[in-house]
């Protein structure tokens, strides 16, 4: 479960980096409130809220997941994630062509297989 550990406290400093990064282009442009029309600023939100929107609920379902069918689906899963993440959130600032795409869908398969993962060990879970 280390992977599991080390790519969650990577996603959070990567959370840290968006929000600076959208604090930061709102005091260079002085727009404190909403995006004033302004497009950069617009995507660096868009990318910080899409984060704090997915990675949460992905790493608690990777979390549960790693109960039922333990290390190298939690490590294979918890690496996806932060790949996923970082090739959105660089999408989504122009800094990495296609990583939008490719990271929107490889969020978006990541929650459907944890999520019926979760389901299949829910149905299979023994009561007292």
């Amino acid at each position: 479960m280390p992977v599991f550990y080390v790519c969650a406290g990577l996603l959070g400093l990567l959370a840290v980096s968006l929000t600076v990064s959208v604090g930061r282009m709102r005091m260079q442009k002085k727009i404190y409130l909403g995006d004033g029309g302004d497009k950069e600023l617009l995507a660096a939100i868009r990318a910080h809220g899409n984060f704090m929107e997915y990675v949460p609920l992905c790493l608690v379902l990777i979390y549960f997941v790693s109960d039922f069918y333990g290390y190298w689906y939690t490590a294979i899963m918890a690496v996806v994630l932060l790949l996923a993440r970082v090739l959105h959130a660089g999408g989504i600032l122009g800094f990495i062509p296609l990583g939008r795409t490719i990271g929107a869908a490889g969020t978006t398969i990541l929650l459907v297989v944890a999520s019926a993962l979760i389901i299949y060990s829910g149905f299979n879970l023994k009561q007292y």
